[in-house]
């Protein structure tokens, strides 16, 4: 009997980083990034796959999950997407993600990896 192997339609590898498995490798080498800037203090703390609740006008619309939330040294904080191949569905969500960014994040900033 045959196993049925599964490939992601955009030609993305899932990869594996310090025990976390990342969508992609330029995901995985993006964490691995962030944990050196980390490791140098210029990083505090780093969540990834961080869940983000979208909703307008009270009915929740769709979930939105970036792909690291870090908080900088002086406080700052990034909402980091990092991006292979753009679908309609994720700029549309990542629109809506820039326009409610006040309201689900205040202060936050959104970044985007390409």
């Amino acid at each position: 009997m045959f196993k049925k192997r599964y490939q992601n339609k955009y030609g993305a590898v899932k990869q594996t980083y310090n025990g976390r498995s990342y969508h992609s490798k330029k995901e995985a080498a993006y964490a691995m990034e962030l944990h050196m800037r980390e490791l140098g203090g210029e990083i505090t703390e780093i969540i990834p796959q961080y869940p983000l609740r979208l909703y307008v006008n009270g009915k929740k619309i769709c979930n939105y999950f970036m792909d690291f939330k870090i908080t900088l040294a002086d406080g700052t904080v990034e909402l980091i997407e990092v991006k292979g191949f753009e679908t309609d569905v994720w700029r549309l969500k990542w629109k809506l993600t820039e326009a409610l960014l006040e309201e689900l994040e205040p202060g936050a900033k959104l970044v985007l990896v390409k």
